[in-house]
């Protein structure tokens, strides 16, 4: 029986960790869709810059 409650337990952290993932990619989609162009392309080049790319 411990078996079993071991893979029930992985089961179920493994659907909250899908249910999760899936909530954070929905709210991304959804700010990405509402927010202006401007804002979204400000954000990505302070990322490249931050991250050390070039982007010039």
């Amino acid at each position: 029986m411990t078996i079993n409650a071991r893979t029930e337990t992985r089961t179920a952290s493994g659907l909250i960790a899908i249910a999760v993932c899936a909530f954070i990619g929905l709210a991304m989609i959804t700010i990405a869709g509402h927010v202006q162009a401007t804002s979204l392309h400000d954000a990505a080049h302070d990322t490249r810059h931050a991250a050390g790319f070039p982007c010039h």
